[in-house]
């Protein structure tokens, strides 16, 4: 983990500029500290590992539904994870998030380890893995909206294009997946894309200088006091209605289970954040357009769903959707709004 050092205060008269200076040398050596020198491929190689990681998180969540509550299943692993990153937290004597990194690690909170992982998995109870990577393949344009709104800059036009032809093409496909209407399992993963929208934006922007393992670290740890009892009480009428019926939850259920909690809720984001860092967002965030398509490969060659060429199909054009709203993206990062704030 990082360190952080403590601020010295300084004398009451100074020369011009000097508190800048000194402030803008703090900042310079703790980002030197936070990034190390590495080559681009290892911001690749950590980006590709984080993605692998997050691909899995709809079929193994498809898994876990099958035999245990949706809601536990949602709010649970946040629950387990938090206990690894307490730990972490008190072992590398971590720092409490500054007042202004506070609404990030919340909205990180709120986002990624409540909103997303809830809404998702009350999805797959209707839907299956693959059909939910097609939703879930506009998380990055969630994402990149959010940041956008947030750093006070403004998008082009084509970026709003791209945006509703993603909205559009989505739509139809859930449209065609439910014979002419949406099924709920489409509209709660409509909720989970804004929400996971919300929470990469917003732990983006706590992670510049708390760190990425240190905000994801925080927001599962605030979590925690919040859905304990919930979970405790779901876990306590599961394991009632299981001794009754007398069923017993089956290794692939567990091993599923520990894959959302280990994977994709902790280790996935340390890999994730690293690749950014080392990488540059703009660079290493594409390879995030790999995820819907590794999901839906991953349902197919590995747990059996069957996947039809229509999915195929709207995955790889959502996947070019995608690409279009990150260049046009980039063109309007270039000229942020007068508003915006660094």
């Amino acid at each position: 983990m990082l360190t952080h050092s403590p601020s010295m205060s300084l004398p009451r008269v100074e020369p011009p500029g000097a508190a800048k200076s000194a402030a803008a040398a703090s900042t310079d050596s703790s980002s030197a500290h936070a990034t190390p020198l590495a080559t681009p491929w290892e911001g690749y190689g950590f980006g590709l590992l984080g993605v692998l990681i997050f691909s899995l998180t709809l079929p193994m969540t498809r898994v876990v539904v099958a035999e245990w509550p949706p809601l536990l299943v949602g709010l649970g692993r946040a629950l387990v994870a938090a206990l690894p990153a307490a730990v972490l937290l008190a072992v590398n004597c971590s720092r409490l998030p500054r007042r202004e990194e506070w609404p990030g690690v919340l909205g990180a909170a709120l986002g990624i380890v409540i909103g997303w992982p809830l809404l998702s998995t009350l999805a797959l109870q209707s839907v299956s893995a693959s059909h939910g990577a097609v939703f879930n393949g506009l998380l990055p344009l969630s994402t990149a909206l959010f940041a956008t709104w947030r750093s006070g800059e403004k998008p082009t036009r084509a970026f709003w294009a791209w945006a509703a032809v993603g909205a559009v093409l989505v739509t139809g496909f859930g449209l065609r997946q439910g014979q002419g209407a949406l099924q709920a399992g489409d509209l709660w993963l409509l909720l989970a894309v804004v929400a996971g929208g919300l929470g990469y934006a917003e732990g983006a922007r706590a992670a510049r200088t708390l760190g990425g393992g240190r905000t994801i670290c925080w927001a599962l740890v605030i979590s925690a006091p919040l859905i304990a009892v919930p979970v405790a009480w779901m876990a306590g009428d599961a394991a009632d209605m299981a001794r009754a019926s007398g069923t017993v939850t089956s290794s692939k259920a567990l091993w599923a289970f520990a894959w959302l909690s280990f994977g994709s809720m902790f280790l996935g984001f340390f890999a994730w954040y690293r690749g950014l860092a080392v990488g540059g967002i703009a660079r290493v965030g594409q390879v995030q357009l790999l995820q819907p398509f590794l999901t839906v490969l991953a349902c197919a060659l590995l747990f059996g769903e069957p996947v039809n060429g229509e999915t195929w199909v709207f995955a790889c054009v959502v996947i070019a959707v995608i690409m279009g709203g990150r260049r046009a993206l980039r063109g309007a990062s270039a000229q942020p709004s007068p508003r915006s704030q660094s």
